[in-house]
């Protein structure tokens, strides 16, 4: 009998604890829309260079992403009580973006395609399409269709629905796999490819506004919701998912989306009123403004733990030793581009930082080590006899070090710090994947919001170079005058 209480009142506790904790399980995972609405906003991620699902305008000196998908957004957004705020990265960084947390929800005219399905939620699709080819006008009675296209080298948008279209479809062609349309078309334009697979309304965007290119039918073999474009959500996240289809439904009910074509239209034709470089100034002002913060910040601190790390491999202990070889060695190991990813990707699983903030801590902690080996070969450099000499005159260890050894190794690692800070200025423009407005960032802008590809590069090309030699002459002055110390 005891047996028999004993084993019902675990019997009691079980069910008790599974009715307890199913309901819990069901509210954790469904905490989507609760999430979005306890915050205020709804954070949408994109790649504005497809015009004319999203692009970019320049409203009261600041840079706005409009098109199809922003008044989509920021319809849900309304339909939920929250307000809209927009991401902007590289197209095959969102869904990454979306797996970490960075935004909460993708709309950048995605494809809902089964390998997709496997990490992310799709909405309904909002918006069908077909599949073009934008090519030459010159080249206009050479291709008929996607057939056209054996053994020629095709441009699609990394990790795009076009680029597996090519490869299943047309496997013969060369794939040429770049992040930004813009670059496809310079691509195209240059004659480095022969043809973009593109959407058709993306396509017509293009060709309207470049009297040198010219569209065709791709004819690819496409079915189901394939042909369309659906918003992205992380998995699980089905009452986020229900709130879109909700106003996904009302969009096609009330038939808004030929308005809000209409509306992108005005916003493609007010930005090519006047494609003139120096219209677009401001764009590029903001760019070199980005960029030189960003150098400034990454000398700092690149001095600062530099020489920290510097000191800390010419130690005495061995832990304090390896603990400098080891970042030292896994730093200039790594490209800097994937610590930019894993800066704002990965620590953003932890905390959510900005991608200025992430871009500068990522080139901040990537110069730190090139700065130390150059400050280690400095001091390095200085005959032993002359700290022999401070230490015999009274100086304690700190006081030659600071008085002696790192004045006469700073005198001799002046070029080299300053080829370091030079690079930086270049290598600065890697954080525009993340978002962050850097000058690369900026002359893909005008890129696509002037449909012109060569100009912004010279631009663009002029700007660093003005930066590069404004730097270099001020640090041959500076190492003039040490020379003349001596």
């Amino acid at each position: 009998m005891k047996k028999l209480w004993h084993g019902l009142l675990i019997a009691f506790l079980a069910l008790v604890t599974v009715v307890a904790v199913a309901p819990a399980n069901v509210h954790a995972a469904d905490q989507s829309l609760a999430k979005v609405k306890a915050k205020g906003t709804l954070v949408m991620g994109t790649s504005p260079d497809y015009a004319p699902y999203e692009f970019l305008v320049n409203r009261n000196g600041k840079n706005q992403v409009v098109g199809l998908d922003a008044q989509i957004a920021q319809k849900i957004a309304d339909d939920i009580g929250v307000k809209l705020q927009i991401k902007q990265m590289d197209f095959d960084s969102l869904l990454v973006a979306l797996e970490t947390g960075k935004v909460d929800m993708v709309l950048s005219a995605m494809t809902p395609t089964a390998t997709r399905e496997k990490s992310v939620d799709f909405s309904k699709v909002y918006y069908k399409a077909g599949q073009n080819f934008i090519i030459n006008k010159s080249d206009k009675g050479v291709y008929r269709d996607k057939d056209s296209f054996k053994g020629k080298k095709v441009g699609v948008q990394t990790g795009s629905l076009q680029a597996d279209l090519l490869k299943q479809q047309v496997p013969e062609a060369q794939s040429l796999g770049l992040a930004k349309v813009p670059d496809l078309i310079l691509a195209l334009k240059s004659h480095k490819i022969s043809g973009i697979v593109a959407e058709d309304a993306v396509a017509l965007a293009y060709v309207q506004n470049d009297s040198s290119l010219a569209t065709i039918k791709g004819k690819f073999n496409i079915g189901g919701d394939e042909v369309g474009s659906a918003i992205g959500f992380s998995k699980g996240a089905t009452s986020l998912v229900k709130a879109a289809n909700k106003s996904i439904d009302t969009i096609h009910r009330q038939n808004l989306i030929p308005g809000y074509l209409k509306t992108a239209g005005k916003d493609m034709t007010s930005n090519t009123q006047d494609t003139s470089m120096l219209h677009y100034w401001s764009y590029f002002a903001k760019g070199v403004g980005y960029t030189l913060l960003i150098t400034v910040i990454a000398i700092v601190v690149g001095i600062a733990i530099g020489t920290l790390l510097a000191l800390m491999r010419l130690g005495k202990s061995k832990i304090i030793r390896g603990i400098a070889v080891a970042y030292i060695e896994f730093v200039r190991g790594t490209p800097l581009m994937i610590q930019v990813m894993f800066v704002y990707f990965g620590i953003g699983l932890i905390v959510d930082i900005p991608a200025l903030t992430a871009g500068l801590i990522a080139v901040s902690l990537n110069s730190a080590a090139y700065v130390a080996e150059i400050i280690r070969g400095g001091i390095n450099s200085i005959p032993v006899g002359q700290t022999e000499a401070a230490r015999s005159l009274g100086l304690s260890q700190r006081q030659t070090l600071q008085s002696v050894v790192l004045p006469q190794a700073l005198r001799n690692i002046w070029p080299a710090l300053g080829n370091e800070f030079i690079s930086l200025i270049k290598e600065s423009s890697i954080v525009s994947i993340i978002g962050v407005t850097d000058l690369i960032y900026q002359l893909k802008v005008v890129q696509s919001a002037t449909y012109k590809g060569i100009e912004p590069i010279f631009v663009a090309m002029i700007l660093y170079f003005v930066m590069t030699f404004s730097l270099s002459k001020l640090l041959n002055f500076y190492e003039r005058k040490m020379k003349h110390a001596n």
